[in-house]
């Protein structure tokens, strides 16, 4: 197959999407197939990339590249909001001659307003006032509605979002695929389980609201006033040192240790070097970094919901916690560093369950789906 992947985030393969289609992309070219990956920065200059619209500027330069190279592509896999253009000039005109359209979605975006609305009502949502709300609803559903009720076949990265183009989109059954996000080979790592002082805890992701920093700092501010010896290390944040610095009480930020910023390359070691996974994220798709972090062996201690609930099974490869709620975060970072016996037994069998989730298998699903959308394509 000729397939066209499109996604409105930057190419960087460090970033969870753009990681998932440049991992989907070296896969499917393993098994065959052509595959040209299209990002933020391939279409859109530095100006048109800034402001509110960038996503509906990137949707609109897509359709149109699509429809003008069409006999280029056998099928177009757009992710996220970035097929709501081209899924609607093909409902509404004529779609002959023009490749099928498979949407990907990584989560449910009634879900970022339901968890952030209740984060704002406590003060704990940096910008989600009315203005923002109303935007979001208008706006980025407005568009994420559109690309899932046009679209041929559908993706979803967990199975909350599975059901979510039928119970709310109307979809037909069988159009949409849960496929859960991979992990890279290398990886899967030998891993020792000491009993370190201190014992030193790792969070990879960006510094934001929704990821549930509020709730990992105050766990880091509890642990430290209850004696416990740990150290956190924050990875990846995007933010500079002294951004995410300021989220902490002055008389902790010596427990804690930043890097803006790890290359794919770096990362096994960093997890290597830890002996805890903390990600207390309010809302997710199927964060990589979780993954990761189960490959290399990490007893890992994360919230129950979206896409973290397919993979992670409590007091079986991990410590699943309830959302916004600091003191289970405690006493779960606790009962780990108080047994290396349990963090070896989650983490060996995180690691096996991580087995199931490499790229070459996930892939494989999705070029079941693309195969599909051609198949009907070439019936119609």
């Amino acid at each position: 197959m000729r397939i066209l992947i499109a996604s409105d985030v930057t190419r960087v393969k460090e970033a969870g999407t753009a990681g998932v289609v440049l991992n989907h992309a070296a896969e499917l070219r393993k098994r065959g197939h052509e595959v040209e990956c299209l990002f933020l920065d391939d279409v859109l200059d530095e100006r048109e990339r800034k402001g509110r619209l960038a996503a509906l500027r990137f949707s609109f330069r897509i359709a149109k590249h699509i429809r003008r190279e069409h006999e280029k592509y056998d099928v177009v896999n757009l992710h996220g909001a970035s097929g709501c253009v081209y899924g609607l000039r093909c409902k509404l005109g004529s779609s002959a001659g023009t490749p099928p359209f498979v949407f990907t979605i990584q989560g449910i975006v009634e879900r970022y307003t339901h968890v952030m609305r209740r984060e704002q009502r406590k003060g704990r949502a940096w910008h989600f006032g009315l203005t923002n709300r109303l935007w979001h609803r208008l706006y980025h559903q407005t568009m994420f509605s559109i690309a899932i009720r046009t679209a041929d076949y559908g993706i979803a990265s967990n199975r909350e979002a599975w059901t979510y183009p039928e119970l709310v989109h109307d979809r037909d059954p069988g159009r949409t695929f849960y496929v859960p996000n991979g992990v890279e080979e290398n990886f899967f790592v030998e891993r020792q389980y000491e009993d370190r002082i201190p014992t030193r805890l790792l969070f990879v992701g960006t510094w934001l609201d929704r990821k549930g920093v509020y709730y990992l700092v105050d766990a880091l501010r509890i642990l430290i006033q209850k004696g416990q010896r740990v150290q956190l290390t924050v990875a990846g944040s995007i933010s500079s040192k002294d951004e995410v610095m300021k989220s902490f009480p002055p008389e902790i930020r010596g427990y804690v240790r930043v890097l803006p910023f790890a290359t794919r390359q770096e990362m096994p070691a960093l997890y290597a070097e830890h002996d805890i996974f903390v990600f207390p994220s309010l809302m997710e798709g199927m964060p990589l970094s979780l993954l990761e972090a189960m490959a290399t062996g990490m007893p890992i201690v994360s919230t129950y919901n979206s896409g973290m609930a397919d993979v992670v099974e409590d007091h079986f490869n991990g410590l699943a916690i309830p959302d916004a709620d600091a003191q289970a975060l405690v006493e779960a970072v606790e009962e780990l560093c108080g047994s290396v016996v349990l963090r070896k037994l989650f983490g060996e069998e995180a690691a096996r369950t991580m087995r199931r989730y490499t790229w070459e298998r996930v892939t494989q699903q999705v070029e079941k789906v693309l195969s599909l959308a051609v198949r009907d394509a070439a019936k119609s």
